[in-house]
């Protein structure tokens, strides 16, 4: 059998025919245009769906289950997505509506949670028998994975690791408390430092790098600029190091996982990224001599949310198991 792995973010939509063992064999995707009607988006799931089974020259019939990666939380036992901040999704029944197009077995889970899943089936930490996955992107996401399997918690909230408190009293964030990790450890977090950093020196290399229109600053601009060499820019650079290798640390005390993951568009940065976690998590560990989690890079990229969410709906549907067994 083939599944269908579906990725809903605000800006697209991904789907792709998947088998087995993860590789996907056929792919196609289209914008969400989120300001629209649920209903209207999920119509052109559908229709997405059904491009990429065309190009894999296979039916409906020949789909075990679909497995569907949202930038937020459902409920899997009523299909409904209780709330998805991006396309401003509260209580849409995305089950039903996409039965109506599709009728297979379908299952909702967090974006980040099945790209943690995919990493852990085919990608870096395919072996582990436990990881956890952050993707730093415009928020931080967070996918755990224990016994070879996705573990939410008891209510279905355990991986959102961006809404841990990190500094008491700290920079408001979207979610309305306070100093959450991913207003520290996201590529947002990164720009606004950038800015901050341009408003106080108009002449720095970043500020040069956007002809001074603080609105083009990206993460990517304030990482190279950092490469390059220029203070300002590694200050901000390790200062950012800082915070995501105690978020690590933070990690590794609670779970003890055998690798930590770091995907999104910040890990694109590479080993200049990776280097300069590696040698900063040691100052936070508690144990110093004992051995802790690895550190790699995603490998998947953005095939990671297609092929944990069909990898995911594959296992619920076979085990017969329910959210709440992860």
């Amino acid at each position: 059998m083939l599944y269908l792995g579906i990725d809903l973010g605000g800006t697209h939509i991904g789907c792709g025919v998947v088998d087995r063992e993860g590789r996907i064999l056929a792919q196609a995707e289209t914008p969400t245009l989120a300001e629209r009607p649920y209903e209207d988006v999920v119509r052109d799931m559908a229709a997405c769906c059904m491009q990429a089974l065309t190009q894999a020259e296979c039916k409906v019939e020949d789909i075990a289950t679909i497995g569907i990666g949202i930038p937020g939380i459902a409920d899997n036992e009523t299909g409904i997505v209780i709330f998805c901040t991006n396309l401003g999704w509260h209580d849409v029944p995305l089950k039903a509506e996409l039965q109506k197009y599709i009728n297979r077995p379908i299952y909702i889970e967090n974006d980040a949670t099945v790209a943690g899943f995919a990493e852990s089936v085919a990608g870096v930490s395919k072996g582990c028998r436990s990881s956890v996955f952050l993707t730093l992107g415009t928020g931080v996401g967070g996918g755990i994975i224990i016994d070879g399997k996705p573990w939410t918690g008891a209510h279905g909230v355990a991986s959102e690791l961006g809404h841990l408190t990190i500094e008491l009293d700290g920079i408001p964030c979207t979610c309305g408390k306070d100093g959450c990790l991913e207003r520290y450890c996201s590529a947002t977090a990164i720009i606004r430092m950038g800015k901050e950093a341009c408003l106080s020196h108009p002449h720095c290399d970043i500020a040069q790098r956007v002809n001074g229109d603080l609105s083009k600053i990206t993460a990517k601009i304030v990482i190279d600029s950092a490469r390059s060499g220029d203070d300002i820019s590694m200050r901000i650079f390790h200062r950012y190091c800082r915070y995501l290798a105690l978020a690590i640390n933070n990690v590794v005390s609670f779970l003890d996982p055998e690798m930590v993951v770091l995907g999104g568009g910040v890990s694109h940065a590479g080993d200049f990224l990776l280097d300069a976690v590696r040698a900063k998590l040691p100052y936070f560990l508690m144990f110093k001599t004992m051995p802790y989690a690895q550190i790699h890079l995603a490998q998947l990229g953005n095939q990671a949310g297609i092929i944990g969410a069909a990898m995911l709906a594959r296992i619920i549907t076979e085990e017969g198991e329910t959210k709440h067994a992860y």
